[in-house]
């Protein structure tokens, strides 16, 4: 198969791409990560370090690798999608076999230089792939069993690595954000139908045997939260007594108490909401989240413009993966669903999940950036 390349963005110059570039997406991407800066700040109760300067500098490298990546022809990156999600498993695979264990679980690989946490990464490449097997297919292919057979398995064999880790609450926004690339690709709703009630059955076998300990007493902590209030349940129970502390107001910058006094745990990283609930109010929460709309507002526009499967699939995806982060840790902090140490993108802490949310974004960008760019039903030829 060869790609046509006449299109007018393939004859875009280097300037030409940076005047694409969408400057107020990249405006408020960084005025989301300065909410984080201070809330980091405040976390260390008024102090740059830890937290705070490590993150700068993650966000200024985040920041650099996402504008290169938008520039990139995004034909290239539907060529790489396969071989940088096969590049991923295997560091899963390293994981698996010599990776460092931190907090209980797995999930991080020294590569020297770098402590790294593939399953961050696999969010992307995931959907980067996925969009590449789905780019072209016709409603005729997504209906056929057969064709679903391998989007299946590019699904399933991340997901066992990431629980064997074990870590659930990346499992989980695998399988949900892969769930939404099935949808969006076509696949009809029955068939979701059939993988729910397989589901269903199978909660049982995996309650008993799939499960660790702690994951179960998550979940019976999430049923009953008061049942060990100073255990299992201390986190949440704090995150509420924080959350509904802060009022309509708050109690101002700096001044959050269940923060300041240690109540509060993983301050700095899975519950970095909660803190700016209880310094900002539910005004400040309501304000902040209107900014994270407005990110996804900007996802799901670029995907409406976008002329080809390819790019329109994969912001779709990397959008949809936003939302989950979102929504996930948001929902997680006020008691709606179990503790699953999901972070909040560019607010918490981290390293690995900083920089692959702004690969995201750098990807979204270029999406935006060769929106016109027609590509081949089938496979690419030579660039």
């Amino acid at each position: 198969m060869t790609l046509d390349i006449s299109g007018d963005s393939a004859a875009l110059s280097f300037t030409e791409k940076l005047g694409q570039i969408p400057w107020s997406f990249v405006l408020l991407i960084t005025a989301v990560a300065c909410v984080g800066f201070a809330m980091l700040y405040s976390a260390a109760n008024g102090q740059f370090d830890p937290w705070a300067s490590r993150q700068m500098v993650r966000f200024t490298v985040g920041l650099g690798l996402m504008l290169f990546i938008a520039m990139v022809d995004i034909r290239i990156w539907m060529k790489m999608a396969y071989p940088l999600y096969g590049l991923v498993m295997v560091l899963l695979i390293g994981v698996d076999l010599f990776g460092s264990m931190g907090k209980g679980a797995q999930r991080w690989i020294d590569l020297g230089f770098v402590q790294l946490q593939p399953s961050e990464i696999m969010k992307i490449t995931l959907v980067m792939a996925l969009a590449r097997y789905f780019h072209g297919a016709s409603l005729e292919d997504t209906g056929r069993i057969p064709f679903l057979l391998v989007p299946l398995a590019i699904v399933a064999a991340p997901v066992a690595l990431v629980l064997a880790q074990p870590n659930l609450g990346t499992s989980m926004m695998l399988i949900m954000a892969s769930g939404a690339m099935f949808f969006l690709s076509g696949v009809r709703w029955w068939k979701f139908a059939l993988v729910i009630s397989a589901v269903l059955i199978a909660i049982p076998l995996s309650w008993q045997f799939l499960l660790h300990d702690y994951q179960r007493d998550r979940v019976e902590t999430f049923l009953d939260p008061d049942s060990d209030p100073l255990g299992t349940g201390y986190h949440i129970t704090q995150s509420k007594i924080a959350f509904g502390s802060g009022g309509l107001m708050g109690k101002g910058f700096l001044q959050g108490t269940q923060s300041h006094l240690n109540f509060l745990p993983e301050k700095q990283t899975d519950f970095i909401f909660t803190m700016l609930a209880e310094e900002f109010g539910l005004v400040g929460s309501i304000s902040f989240l209107l900014l994270y709309c407005m990110l996804l507002l900007f996802g799901f526009i670029i995907a409406g413009r976008c002329r080809h499967q390819f790019g329109r699939l994969l912001a779709l995806g990397l959008t949809v993966n936003l939302f989950l982060y979102l929504f996930i840790n948001v929902a997680m902090i006020m008691g709606l669903i179990p503790v699953v140490g999901v972070p909040l993108p560019l607010i918490s802490y981290g390293g690995t999940a900083t920089l692959a949310v702004m690969v995201g974004f750098g990807l979204l960008i270029s999406v935006h950036v060769h929106r016109d760019v027609r590509m081949s039903r089938r496979g690419l030829g030579d660039l």
